[in-house]
């Protein structure tokens, strides 16, 4: 019996050993699939391998990677403006101003709201987020400290209000309180970075100031003298301002005081004054950090003038950097090469060794980096000149290379690229920096909607010159409107771009467009384009077409209420008249004659010729005898063989002969 139960026990211990593994099995495989990791265990150890393979219990994913999946499943619409507008469908631009007008509303707009929830805090403490959103809630600009104290001081600086820290400053030393020396570096600091002034807040109107009126008037007054475009920032920089009475009167200073001010005076346009104040730096027996060597390397081609000169001190101050143990960084080298910029031949021979240094060092370029040896070998007069190969060589080492944001000047990369491709002529090159792009969130680099809308114009101009008019129209359709507003410059290429590949008949779509884009009140665009339908003519159906813009076109000249209205020129009129003409139009064509007069413009004898033509087909004697009176009452030289054509082509009356006759004695009396 006790035998039999212990067997019995045993096989019950074996099933259910048996079932949680099953189960255990079961809930893995099932769990696996789906990503979680509650039933994973760390792998044991490979056989035949001393590598531990270790399965993570858990993945961390990013905050936006959910986002990121989805914005992954989507392509840009071309159809749609920009993402900004799409909350207010009435707030849609059509053009390039509109796009400004309605960006600059709505940031005004949250500036406004942001003002007042700033300025009078108490009514907006209401929070209905939840949970609670910092960025939502009113921020704490009013000071909160009165008293004299370094916690009064440390608001002050946190709340970037200058003046009245430079006050609390000078209160504490004059109640005999000591001041830390960090703090007075902080105070320095923000003094340095802007300039001795408070900082115009992101939510205040715009307010115009004594000091900001002087300099204003300063720089009038300097106006035609010849001056850098640095000079208006000399201005910012005044001698003896709190930056420098508070460095003087520091009873201790060290590297990071020197520095403060160093690179408050580079900022500011006083670039003599910073390198005194280096030399200073060195007399007391300190050393400088990679922050001051940058500010003095950018500040070198100003204190010298000759391209030697410039180089020299660029070398000294790196020599400098190496002797005092200062390891240099991106910033440096970037600095080094746009300082190159303007060292002439000189810093074509200089380039490669600062890129090379550069590599040595295990320091990875930026876009600026490469924008900076773009702008030393392709100068803006000389861009179509050599150095072809040197965007090759920068475009094939930074092919599908996702860059970010490390240097202010990477915003400038993109558009000058293209500017060199326009330069060049070189579509290929084009293409190879309109795909770098697209490569990650280099997009992110393009810079505001102005440096978007010159990188894209160029792009635009480029391809309306070297491609296919089928080409170029999928371009403009991939562009305009979702990322690019041509402005009427463009629009003309793209006429042109029709021009070269025989494809007119396209215009009248493209004139559409012209005025949903408001260039209609463009006076060389519109004429270019009527030129252009005029010049030949087309199959019946095209010219029917060409007729219809010419007679919409009309009409925006006779419209009183525009606010920049189209005045007729013999051109225009000549050209919507030949359309006319040419779509067999007679009547609506005789209109347009009689604007001549109306304007006081004299049309062509072309165009007088070719309204014979015109009448001679539908064999109107009438006209015929009309046209003659129209040509001798703006005394054309083309009026006594547009008389006698008349008397030999047509069957005249006798009361038309005799018209004629009184046309042709009054004309020999004038001559």
């Amino acid at each position: 019996m006790a035998s039999s139960c212990a067997h019995v026990g045993r096989q019950i211990h074996r099933a259910t050993k048996l079932v949680r593994r099953d189960v255990k099995d079961a809930l893995q495989r099932r769990y696996f699939g789906l990503g979680s990791a509650t039933f994973q265990q760390p792998a044991a150890t490979v056989s035949g391998s001393a590598e531990e393979i270790v399965i993570p219990r858990k993945k961390t994913w990013n905050k936006e990677a959910v986002l990121q999946a989805l914005a992954s499943t989507v392509n840009r619409d071309p159809t749609a403006s920009h993402y900004v507008f799409q909350d207010d469908s009435y707030l849609t631009p059509r053009t390039s101003a509109e796009f400004k007008l309605y960006s600059l509303a709505q940031e005004s707009g949250r500036t406004a709201a942001k003002y007042f929830i700033n300025t009078y805090p108490k009514y907006f403490q209401k929070d209905f987020a939840n949970p609670h959103i910092p960025c939502l809630m009113p921020e704490t600009l009013e000071l909160q400290v009165n008293e004299v104290s370094e916690a009064a001081l440390i608001e002050r600086i946190q709340l970037r209000k200058v003046k009245e820290a430079v006050d609390m400053y000078d209160q504490l030393l004059q109640a005999g309180t000591p001041v830390s020396l960090d703090l007075t570096n902080d105070l320095l600091d923000l003094i340095s970075l802007y300039g001795d002034c408070d900082p115009a807040r992101g939510d205040a109107p715009e307010q115009r100031t004594e000091e900001m009126g002087e300099e204003q008037e300063d720089a009038k007054r300097r106006k035609g003298m010849p001056q850098k475009a640095s000079d208006f920032l000399r201005l910012v920089w005044r001698e003896n301002n709190n930056a420098e009475r508070i460095f003087n009167m520091m009873p201790e200073r060290n590297r990071r005081s020197y520095g403060a001010l160093i690179r408050g005076m580079v900022k500011h346009g006083a670039y003599s004054k910073a390198f005194n104040t280096y030399t200073d730096l060195l007399n007391n027996r300190l050393t400088g950090d990679v922050h001051i060597f940058n500010a003095l390397i950018s500040a070198a081609p100003e204190v010298r003038e000759k391209y030697v000169e410039k180089w020299d001190l660029i070398v000294d101050l790196l020599k400098q950097m190496a002797e005092q143990k200062v390891k240099p960084t991106l910033l440096t080298f970037n600095a080094v090469l746009k300082a190159l910029r303007r060292c002439g031949s000189l810093g074509r021979t200089q380039a490669f060794p600062v890129i090379n240094e550069m590599k040595a060092l295990g320091i990875a370029p930026s876009l600026a980096t490469y924008d900076h040896v773009l702008g030393i070998f392709y100068k803006a007069a000389t861009s179509a000149q050599g150095h072809t190969e040197i965007l090759q060589d920068v475009l094939s080492e930074i092919s599908e290379e996702s860059f970010t944001a490390q240097d202010p000047d990477d915003v400038e990369f993109f558009k000058d690229a293209m500017r060199i491709c326009l330069a060049t002529k070189d579509i290929e090159q084009a293409y190879r920096v309109h795909s770098l792009l697209g490569v990650g969130e280099n997009w992110k680099l393009l810079g505001d909607s102005y440096y978007q809308s010159i990188y894209y114009g160029r792009f635009f101009n480029l391809l309306c010159m070297m491609e296919h008019i089928d080409v170029v129209l999928k371009w403009y359709k991939e562009l305009i409107p979702s990322l690019y507003y041509p402005n009427s410059q463009g629009m003309r290429d793209l006429l042109q771009a029709l021009d070269t590949d025989n494809r007119l008949d396209l215009i009248p779509q493209i004139w559409k467009d012209i005025k949903r884009m408001g260039h209609d009140n463009k006076t060389e665009l519109v004429e270019e384009m009527l030129s252009l339908m005029a010049r030949e003519n087309q199959i019946p159906e095209v010219q029917q077409s060409f007729a219809d813009c010419a007679l919409d076109v009309k009409a925006l000249y006779t419209q009183t209420d525009r606010r920049v209205p189209l005045s007729w020129s013999a051109g225009s009129l000549s050209s919507i008249t030949s359309i006319l003409l040419a779509a067999e139009r007679t009547q609506q064509a005789w209109e347009m004659l009689k604007l001549f007069k109306l304007a006081n413009r004299v049309p062509s004898e072309s165009l007088m010729n070719q309204f014979l033509e015109s009448v001679k087909a539908s064999n109107n004697a009438q006209q015929a005898v009309e046209l003659v009176q129209i040509s001798a009452s703006f005394c054309l030289s083309i009026t006594p063989n547009l008389m006698e054509r008349v008397q030999q082509e047509f069957d005249l009356t006798e009361e038309q002969r005799n018209t004629l006759s009184d046309l042709e004695s009054s004309t020999a009396v004038s001559d």
